[in-house]
């Protein structure tokens, strides 16, 4: 990197599909969700990077795995939701709170986003978010210890952020949500134009992600629990019609766990 306060957004690999964002300068290095201490630390030795803060979006160990031994290695703050059972959390966070990154000058709020697990959060800023598995490309995460209209609201809030807003999630599930996107959407233009250039990115090995906010927004059916074609084909999944958007996502989401 030219000037060691650039910053940057790197994926790291980890498991087989599992993503560890690391945001990082010249000097310095923060990672949202390692599952695995392994990437990060090549990475930050292969980088000659110092690991400076830790964010975790939920308690799953595919997310927060790794933690105990990066702090091993060195001892960070680790922030992460206020509700969930992390032991290595340092700084407990929910709504209304905010992280600053030392080292990178980064300053990120937190959303509360429950659904995928009970008190699930996001951080956002610097035109990012990082929502774990809340918000997929083209897809949302299953319900394990939240409710539908948990999960439709938290969207909904998502949904609400400005457009540009890029999108980095925990997985590399776009292709799959694609599939079943054009199931619930097949005349869908701009979900056709992505699934062309989203294969095109994976046929290469690349990340499909980051995605933004309007481009889910044009063609991810978990946000567009209004329109008319993803509420036909949510009544004929169903067998009936449905009674709002929540009864929208809900069917969607039962329709995609069985898809």
């Amino acid at each position: 990197m030219s000037d060691k306060n650039d910053f940057e957004i790197v994926p790291l690999r980890a498991f087989s599909d599992n993503y560890i964002w690391t945001l990082r300068n010249g000097l310095y290095a923060a990672v949202v969700d390692p599952g695995d201490a392994r990437p990060v630390l090549e990475y930050l030795h292969s980088e000659g990077l110092e690991l400076c803060a830790i964010l975790a979006t939920h308690h799953h160990p595919d997310h927060v795995g790794g933690v105990a031994e990066l702090l091993a290695h060195r001892s960070v703050p680790v922030y992460g939701p206020r509700g969930e059972p992390i032991a290595t959390l340092t700084h407990a966070v929910s709504e209304g709170d905010e992280v600053e990154i030392p080292g990178l000058g980064l300053r990120f709020k937190v959303l509360d986003i429950p659904g995928h697990t009970r008190a699930h959060i996001a951080y956002y800023g610097a035109n990012s978010l990082f929502c774990g598995d809340t918000l997929f490309a083209c897809g949302c995460g299953r319900l394990f210890e939240g409710t539908a209209p948990q999960m439709a609201a938290s969207l909904a809030k998502l949904a609400a952020l400005p457009d540009e807003t890029l999108v980095y999630c925990g997985h590399e599930y776009t292709m799959a949500n694609i599939g079943f996107a054009q199931e619930v959407e097949p005349q869908n233009a701009d979900l056709m134009a992505r699934a062309a250039s989203d294969a095109d990115k994976r046929k290469r090995n690349q990340p499909t992600l980051p995605s933004s906010i309007g481009r889910e927004k044009k063609t991810n059916p978990f946000l567009r629990c209004l329109q008319p074609a993803v509420i036909r084909a949510a009544n004929k999944y169903l067998g009936a019609r449905a009674a709002g958007p929540v009864q929208v996502f809900a069917a969607l989401r039962q329709w995609k766990n069985e898809f």
